[in-house]
């Protein structure tokens, strides 16, 4: 009867660990993120696999040599964590000025954290962490995107040699449609009749970007432009 109370308790902080994992990657996996519903459904898993061994030793260690062997849960979650951070730095990556995948590393670093409570049995705990993480995730989201925050742009804008738009001519266009500029460097080439600027714009309010994408279509002298909003 023990052994069977011990077999259930060790299954029910496994499906406990999988049904928070899986809660969060859905949350994941609806924006879109690379790692969704099953790599957090993993990790919470594996997690608390690895902790129940500690916490059950007597179920696995010889009776007599229980004394003489035993295993430190705390070394077992430090190792945990550091596994973990192999996998959340392999969501991370740059592009641009954007560092992408930040919010989807933390994310499984919490799951792991989420796996380890379960696995040891902190059932009160684990829940409020996996309720907290998903508010978090959703909840501040909303409130993130209503915040006043900056938007970045990468701009690149050509013109014919013999009908380049000066420079201060540039940026006053650009001041009078709301951006200021951040970095901006110039390309020409012998092989090409094109000048091109390439910046990166700084605005406040992001439908700046639509206007600015109108007002450049509609100049006869510009002879094309990309306007590339960077993502989080």
């Amino acid at each position: 009867m023990t052994l069977d109370r011990e077999l259930l308790t060790m299954l029910a902080h496994l499906g406990g660990a999988l049904v928070a994992g899986g809660v969060i990657g859905l949350e994941r996996s609806f924006h879109g993120r690379p790692a969704g519903f099953r790599t957090h459904a993993l990790v919470a898993l594996a997690s608390a696999m690895l902790m129940v061994l500690p916490v059950h030793q007597p179920q696995w260690v010889p009776a007599g040599l229980v004394d003489e062997f035993r295993t430190d849960p705390t070394r077992m979650a430090q190792g945990i964590m550091t596994g973990i951070g192999f996998l959340g730095a392999g969501v991370i990556f740059r592009d641009g000025l954007s560092v992408r995948g930040l919010t989807t590393a933390a994310s499984i670093w919490a799951t792991a954290a989420i796996g380890i409570l379960l696995g040891i049995g902190f059932w009160l705990p684990a829940v409020l962490a996996t309720l907290l993480t998903i508010g978090t995730l959703s909840g501040f989201l909303w409130v993130e995107r209503r915040l006043p925050s900056h938007t970045y742009a990468h701009h690149q804008v050509r013109f014919a040699r013999d009908q380049v738009l000066p420079e201060a001519e540039l940026r006053a266009l650009l001041r009078s449609h709301g951006f200021s500029i951040a970095q901006m460097s110039y390309r020409a080439s012998s092989d090409s009749p094109e000048f091109e600027y390439r910046m990166v714009l700084r605005t406040l309010h992001e439908p700046n970007l639509a206007r600015l994408a109108q007002a450049l279509a509609a100049r006869p002298d510009v002879r094309g432009f990309r306007l590339s909003p960077t993502g989080e």
